[in-house]
């Protein structure tokens, strides 16, 4: 079940939402959000919702015995472990047999057959941090399994995040605070993430996956360049459109999560890059692998050594095939270039930095939307091809004035068009003015849902990009 889908907006939000705040006190909220989130994972993963409840119990058990026993690292070990090698047979277990069918001629990959839990990326990094957190001391130990399971299984954020932890929810799972201000909010939060998705990215998505999907020998300069970049933006608005509507929703139940895209595509640097996208993996990533690592504090080859792992890592984390890892390894590789000192001479050339930045960021796309090497170098090639060289669609006779529109729309968004209308709305002082603005702005989130919702029930064409990490 997906929050962009008819039986999530119109039957089991509702629903959910309605006993939610029928029901007495915060423990009994608290079991049905429980319940909710588990029915939620079910309805797409009916088996594999046992995984989840075991993983939540034996992250509980664990949690017990870190506290127990804080001065040892076993119980740390052991914990951290068990979650990686589960995360690994789940997701790489098929890349590691086919590698090592590749180098030695076995046909080990041939009877494998594993399927991906959805979500699993998220919910056993949210699960190492806890465990890390408490063995630290800056998180409190949950004695309550219930509790823990709710954390691990909350369904506003538990397919594709933003990765949450723990500390930044603890006190919300014993004392929650609702109030109308709040709940609007949070509904506003979700239409615009369900119109970033719906009214852009599956429109932008489609023409993308339809060009993508043409003859590689059809394709040249023109062709090839748009839809990069219209993948770009479908991968940005459909991400961060999920990620708005999981903070709406958890504002909504009186939850706070935290923020998960701030305008990536302005960047002027990989470094400012990856402080914009996906920030609470990268932040995980800064303050569970990074800095354990040493950061940036014992020299500058230590350094880079530290960030070519986190962005192999990084690449891993979001597939199982090498194309991912070449992914990360092409970000790790410029933010060492930029370390090098490069980012010095960006800084005095910002709109040089913008486009560096850009150009990066759409090659290293490329490896992400193919996951077949061979096929990714053939795209490359047809980046620069001229058209004189192929027979076959223009993009012209693949594109109209509506997908144009919005094409161009989402551009524009990529840009921080609502922090400067919410900064103007801030320096208005008169009432009555301020109450139109709010009349104004409720009517046009209210046209989004609609719009939204027209898009939904009229189309086909609805998928959700991360969903399969």
């Amino acid at each position: 079940m997906v929050f962009s889908s008819v039986i999530f907006l119109f039957f089991f939000f509702p629903l959910v939402l309605g006993v939610y705040f029928l029901s007495p006190n915060i423990k009994v909220k608290n079991i049905v959000l429980l319940i909710s989130s588990l029915f939620f994972y079910a309805w797409g993963e009916a088996e594999l919702v046992i995984l989840m409840i075991l993983s939540s119990l034996f992250n509980y058990g664990i949690g017990l015995w870190v506290n127990a026993k804080r001065s040892s690292i076993l119980p740390v070990f052991i914990g951290v472990s068990v979650n990686i090698l589960t995360l690994i047979y789940f997701k790489y277990v098929s890349l590691i047999a086919g590698s090592i069918d590749a180098v030695i001629g076995t046909q080990l990959n041939d009877g494998i057959n594993i399927h991906l839990p959805i979500g699993i990326s998220f919910f056993t990094f949210q699960s190492i941090s806890y465990i890390v957190d408490v063995q630290r001391g800056t998180a409190k130990v949950q004695r309550n399994p219930l509790s823990l399971m709710l954390y691990i299984s909350l369904f506003p954020q538990l397919i594709a995040g933003p990765i949450v932890r723990y500390t930044q929810v603890e006190r919300a799972l014993y004392f929650r605070e609702h109030s109308v201000a709040e709940f609007v909010a949070g509904a506003k939060r979700f239409c615009l993430g369900l119109a970033k998705k719906v009214l852009i990215a599956n429109v932008v998505g489609e023409i993308a996956d339809e060009i993508f999907a043409l003859p590689q020998d059809n394709l040249y300069f023109s062709l090839s360049w748009f839809a990069i970049m219209a993948y770009a933006l479908h991968i940005y608005f459909d991400f961060s459109g999920y990620s708005d509507m999981a903070i709406g929703l958890g504002r909504m139940f009186g939850f706070k999560f935290p923020e998960n895209f701030n305008y990536p595509y302005i960047s002027r640097s990989i470094q400012e890059f990856w402080r914009r996208w996906h920030i609470s993996l990268s932040s995980w990533f800064r303050d569970y692998l990074y800095i354990p690592l040493g950061g940036n504090r014992k020299g500058s080859s230590r350094t880079y050594f530290n960030l070519f792992v986190v962005f192999f890592i990084t690449g891993m984390w979001h597939g199982g095939t090498w194309n991912f890892v070449l992914w990360g390894l092409l970000h790790g590789l410029f933010l060492i270039i930029e370390r090098l000192g490069f980012v010095k001479f960006l800084k005095r050339v910002p709109v040089l930095g913008h486009v560096y930045c850009l150009l990066v960021v759409l090659f290293a796309w490329v490896l992400f939307r193919i996951p077949d090497l061979r096929d990714a170098i053939v795209f490359y090639k047809s980046m620069f091809k001229s058209s004189a060289e192929v027979a076959g669609n223009s993009l012209s006779d693949l594109l109209d004035g509506e997908y144009l529109f919005i094409f161009f729309l989402g551009v524009c968004l990529s840009a921080p068009i609502r922090p400067l209308i919410l900064k103007l709305k801030s320096r208005i002082d008169n009432k009555w003015m301020l109450e139109t603005w709010s009349f104004s702005t409720s009517l046009f989130y209210l046209a989004l849902l609609a719009l939204s919702a027209m898009a939904i029930s009229s189309s086909t064409y609805n998928p959700f990009i991360y969903f399969r990490f």
